[in-house]
This record gives C-alpha cells, sequence and structure tokens, in this order.
C-alpha cells in the first residue's frame, strides 16, 4: 500500500522540498516529470499545483497533500467542498511566515478603504474569497481573474488589486499601496475523508505530519551543551533559556556536570562568550533538524 502525496508545484515546490528535507526525506524532482521520487516506498508523490491541490485532494485523486489556506479557501467557497487540515506548515516562498493576500490601490489613488472602491474593478487570482469579502462588507465591485502580473493592472486595468505579499516590496515597487488585508495564509498538510478512514493512510499521514511539524519547530533554533562546575552551575542556569528546562547530567568527576539546552540560534553568538566568563567549558552549538514537542 502506498500514500498518495501532492506536493505543490510552483513557488512552494522548493521550500517544500527542502522543508522534507530537513524531516528526513529526500525527494528528487526532475524538470521532465510531475512525479518525484522520495527515498520512501510508502509514499507516490505528485507535483500538482497548490491552486488546484485541494480539490485533488477532496476528489480523492490523492490522498494528502501540501497548499495554503488560500486556496483551501477558494475551493471551499468555490465547490463547498472541504478537505481535514491536519496540521498547521508556517513556511512561505521565502521566509518561515504566513503569506498576506492584501488590498492594493495606487499610491496617488483618493482609494483609502475598502468602501472607497464602491462600483470598481478589482483584479485577482483569489476570484472566490476576494467576492466573500466585499459581499461581507456590502461594497459592489466587479472581480476580475488575473492571470498574472497583477501588479501593473492598476489604475488603467482595474482600480485596485487582491494580491500575495511576503514583505510588500514587489507592491511598493510598483506604486501601490496596502489599504486592508483580506486573508492571512500559509501552508496546511490536507486530507480526504477516504484516506483518513483507511488506518494504514491515517497512520502514515499523522506520522508525516510530525515529522514536518518538528522540522518547522527546529527552524532558527540550535543545541547547546557544556561543561560546568557546580559550584558554578547556578550561574550558567541563570543564563541559559530552554524550551522547558535545560538538562543536566552527571560526569565521572562528580564535581562537574553536563548541561545541555535548546536556544535560538540569533541568541547563540551573545550567550556563548557569556556563558565562557560564567565557568562553562567545552562549549558545543550544534544545528537541529527536528524538534517534537
Amino acid at each position: 500500500m502506498k500514500l498518495k502525496l501532492g506536493i505543490p508545484k510552483g513557488s512552494l515546490q522548493k521550500s517544500t522540498v527542502q522543508l522534507f528535507a530537513r524531516a528526513g526525506f529526500d525527494i528528487s524532482v526532475s524538470s521532465r516529470s510531475y512525479f518525484p521520487t522520495i527515498d520512501d516506498p510508502e509514499i507516490e508523490c505528485t507535483l500538482i499545483r497548490a491552486q488546484e491541490m485541494a480539490r485533488y485532494v477532496a476528489d480523492n485523486a490523492v490522498d494528502a497533500g501540501l497548499t495554503g489556506q488560500d486556496w483551501i479557501a477558494e475551493h471551499h467557497v468555490s465547490t463547498g467542498k472541504s478537505v481535514t487540515s491536519i496540521t498547521d506548515l508556517i513556511y512561505s516562498k521565502q521566509s518561515f511566515r504566513k503569506v498576506r493576500w492584501v488590498l492594493a490601490v495606487p499610491d496617488n489613488s483618493n482609494y483609502h478603504k475598502p468602501e472607497d472602491l464602491e462600483g470598481g474593478t478589482i483584479a485577482t487570482e483569489l476570484v472566490r474569497v476576494t467576492e466573500q469579502y466585499f459581499a461581507s462588507r456590502n461594497i459592489s465591485v466587479d472581480v476580475e481573474f488575473s492571470w498574472g502580473a497583477t501588479e501593473v493592472k492598476p489604475p488603467d486595468l482595474a482600480n485596485a488589486i487582491v494580491e500575495a505579499t511576503e514583505t510588500g516590496s514587489t507592491l511598493r515597487a510598483n506604486r501601490l499601496r496596502i489599504i486592508d488585508t483580506v486573508l492571512e495564509s500559509n501552508p496546511q498538510l490536507i486530507a480526504n475523508t477516504l484516506a483518513l478512514e483507511d488506518q494504514w493512510k491515517r497512520n502514515k499521514i499523522n506520522s508525516l505530519s510530525l515529522l514536518l511539524k518538528a522540522a518547522i519547530d527546529a527552524q532558527g533554533r540550535v543545541g547547546l551543551m557544556l561543561n560546568v562546575e557546580r559550584t558554578n552551575l547556578d550561574a550558567i542556569l541563570d543564563l541559559l533559556p530552554a524550551l522547558n528546562q535545560p538538562t543536566v547530567s552527571k560526569l565521572s568527576d562528580i564535581n562537574w556536570v553536563a548541561v545541555s539546552s535548546i536556544l535560538e540560534e540569533r541568541s547563540a553568538r551573545e550567550l556563548i562568550p557569556k556563558l565562557k566568563q560564567a565557568g562553562g567549558e567545552g562549549i558545543v552549538e550544534y544545528p537541529l533538524n527536528k524538534i517534537v514537542l
């Protein structure tokens, strides 16, 4: 038996493959094939556009897949069909944070709030969610599907756009100004009811979820180990952060102990000299692939 898994093709493809690598899975993507290989004989991968992933999962074409909350919402509003979200995976094309779908207008326009766009035209790829956004505010607009290059459409081809952004730099470069956030989105591991009713597939999906989440939780963190005399232990513990509490272990010399902890990578450069001054010795910083909370 195999788990049919959808891997998002497009902007999330590279970061998803990298996430799987940190979780312990080697995925190899060929430019000539839509069927990546993976070093797990129990998983069969297919490349599917993130925009279509919820549809194929809901229709049982694949058992599970990764796609954003934005496209899950777009599919649900369009069809009424639902998929089950297994876990939140906060990463994007460029970073480990959520993407925002924003309502943006030309810098020099007189539009300052959504109501100012009454009777106007909005260009976006996220059509149904955008329509729902304006309908919920009783604002009448014409929402048009955009095939791409959405940022260049105002003011001649549209009054405003709804577009995904991580930093807002592309919008600013095109002289656009954000006036509201329509939706925040991050990837989800999703599955369909049929797969979850199968005990083997459900266990496989849950194991995959655990490992991917552990890889996300390890991002930006490092492990730290050091030895310290017992007389200096309290000073060392006062300096160390940890997910729970630092681990203190006995050494063969009863006057010394080993201490290990997990901390934010960016804090290590300031912390290590302080640990040395407080009596720490044999200090080792090491990378982490996964943290199971």
